[in-house]
């Protein structure tokens, strides 16, 4: 087996960077400095859903699995691009946007949909994102779908009070990825995806460098 492909679906993450509203601030500083310690190393504090990451279960239920106890499994599969991108601000993704895709679908896939809203990242308007309905996420989870990304700030709406598509994912101990970019140069078929996270225990989320591989 070889890559043929590389296509990096990761956020830069520094300080200047663009963060949901509420999260920590990221500052990353220097720690030591070759001048004075004879080594470079960072200090790194941010939050669990910096840049682009991964949602465990835990990050709404209480007793959720937490994202070191989520099967690694979930983080790696082949990628299905699902294309909304014709979809408006907080416009909904509905059944009706997706039903071409669905019989393509299997156990052990992982979902992107492709907003095409990543263009918008620094502005305000990255926050007004399309969103997934939750008669769309309950249909592929009927398909056998555990894995769901999206290249927004969330699959549901931002600022919302209710987080239907989150809570019927975390209820099958599913994993959600947001904040994915690039997705549209994923050129080739049956991309290979590959978003693993830290294992940070008894956490919520993770960042991840997620890619896309074409594999031969």
């Amino acid at each position: 087996m070889q890559i043929k492909k590389i296509v990096d679906l990761s956020v830069p993450i520094s300080n200047l960077m663009q963060i949901y509203p509420g999260d920590p601030k990221p500052e990353i500083r220097p720690a030591a400095n070759l001048e004075t310690d004879g080594f470079n190393l960072h200090y790194i504090n941010i939050g669990s859903h910096t840049g682009t990451h991964v949602d465990a279960p835990y990050h709404f239920l209480s007793t959720g699995q937490r994202i070191e106890q989520s099967d690694l499994n979930l983080f790696t599969g082949e990628g299905v691009v699902i294309d909304v991108t014709g979809k408006g601000e907080q416009e909904p993704i509905e059944i009706k946007d997706v039903e071409n895709y669905l019989e393509r679908l299997r156990p052990g896939m992982i979902v992107l949909f492709h907003t095409g809203w990543s263009k918008y990242s620094g502005e305000d308007k990255y926050f007004r994102h399309p969103y997934v309905k939750v008669e769309v996420v309950e249909e592929m989870i009927g398909r056998g779908i555990c894995s769901f990304f999206i290249d927004a700030p969330n699959i549901d709406t931002t600022g919302g009070e209710t987080f239907p598509a989150h809570s019927a994912i975390f209820q099958i101990n599913g994993v959600i990825g947001e904040n994915l970019i690039n997705i549209e140069d994923i050129d080739f078929e049956n991309p290979w995806i590959v978003a693993f996270p830290l294992k940070i225990v008894g956490c919520d989320g993770s960042p991840v460098r997620c890619v896309a591989l074409d594999l031969e």
